[in-house]
């Protein structure tokens, strides 16, 4: 009985450590994601090529130092979330997650790679220069693959929170 007890303990805390951990990479997924992305609209906007610089140079660091790990560790968390709670991996909801944490990914990847060609582009331009049609381009295609992406994580909170078709 006592095992019993301290068994179920210890699994109840390591299922609370592995939602804190799932929880706070999430947060950092969605709000490195939403910051930078309120930034490099926001320099673009300017029209400034060295806020544009700057922006674009920080955005690839950020993106490096809070997205990377949280979009490693999401998936892990999850993983084990999942066999804590028993949640069989063949579910329609799990099936409806992983569909969405792939679009995620694949409109995150090139995200990055653009963010960082934008960062290559403008880091020798002066003050004065105007911003090349590359730019531009790259830009519009960095904006057209947030959405797709910030659809799927908001869908994932949805999912996380009211579990569809696991009742």
């Amino acid at each position: 009985m006592a095992q019993r007890l301290l068994r179920e303990n210890i699994m109840l805390y390591d299922y609370q450590f592995l939602k804190l951990i799932h929880i706070f990479s999430s947060t950092f997924l969605w709000g490195t994601g939403v910051g930078t992305a309120f930034f490099m609209v926001m320099a673009h906007l300017s029209n400034n090529t060295e806020t544009i610089q700057r922006t674009t140079k920080h955005v690839v660091i950020a993106d490096w130092l809070f997205t990377t790990p949280a979009f490693i560790v999401q998936p892990i968390s999850g993983y084990f979330l999942m066999k804590v709670l028993h949640y069989d991996f063949e579910s329609q909801w799990f099936l409806v997650v992983a569909a969405l944490y792939s679009i995620m990914a694949i409109a995150w990847f090139p995200v990055v790679y653009l963010q960082d060609q934008m960062r290559k582009i403008t880091k020798n331009l002066n003050a004065a220069d105007e911003l090349p049609a590359r730019y531009h381009s790259l830009f519009k295609r960095w904006i057209s693959l947030g959405f797709p992406a910030a659809f799927a994580v908001i869908s994932l909170f949805v999912l996380m929170v009211y579990k569809p078709w696991l009742a």
